[in-house]
């Protein structure tokens, strides 16, 4: 999102994705800006973990020791992950795995987050009037952003799920280290949300022949 101008009458020019231009009041602008960067936080980081937006809160983050490169932001403590019919909410702990995740919630948390001005400050995902991010508002969002994109348009916030499983995959993460991330407690239902590419499983042939069928060197022989 780009500012272009502040007019005489309070409003702004805003630059979007595909060059569509839009006249929008300043205040409300300055309000959309709030909501909607909280919004869209919140939708990146279910792209790449499960958080509970309802319930995520400052101090679902942790520290990594073995990942400190993610400082604070090394794990997030699910406490209101999926459970079984009569049971009780799972708990469990996802790792940081993605670079922007950092510098992501960094972004957010000092440059936006007080600009809310929240009574209580362990809210994460915060409305411009001091509630929390509706479902109904994530969902809303995605649609607009499908929409714009001209995607199809039965894919719906569940999808992310699914391709944050399909990136792991395909970057050589362990498929058990996959489904402990995501919660399941099978791995054929982690398996049902991995949908690879052709080239992904070219390049898994590729080395698997490579690995059967290459001779290696003799002892006496020298290396390249």
């Amino acid at each position: 999102m780009v500012f272009e101008d502040v007019g005489e009458s309070g409003s702004v020019v805003v630059l979007r994705p595909g060059n569509v231009s839009l006249l929008r009041p300043a205040e409300q602008l300055v309000d959309d800006m709030l909501a909607g960067w909280a919004g869209q936080q919140s939708s990146r980081l279910l792209a790449s973990r499960t958080i509970h937006r309802r319930e995520a809160q400052m101090h679902d983050f942790t520290r990594n020791p073995k990942a400190i490169e993610f400082g604070r932001y090394g794990v997030c403590n699910v406490r209101w992950g999926k459970a079984t019919r009569g049971s009780q909410p799972r708990r469990r702990a996802v790792l940081t795995v993605f670079d922007w995740t950092r510098p992501v919630l960094e972004e957010y948390i000092t440059d936006v987050l007080p600009r809310f001005e929240l009574a209580d400050a362990a809210v994460l995902w915060p409305t411009e009037r001091q509630g929390r991010i509706r479902l109904a508002h994530i969902d809303d969002r995605f649609a607009d952003w499908r929409d714009e994109l001209g995607l199809d348009p039965v894919l719906h916030p569940h999808c992310v799920r699914h391709s944050y499983v399909t990136h792991l995959i395909e970057d050589g993460f362990d498929p058990l280290f996959v489904q402990q991330q995501v919660g399941h407690r099978w791995g054929s239902t982690t398996a049902l949300y991995t949908g690879v590419s052709g080239d992904y499983r070219n390049r898994v042939l590729r080395h698997a022949l490579d690995e059967a069928f290459t001779s290696p060197p003799d002892e006496g022989s020298e290396q390249p």
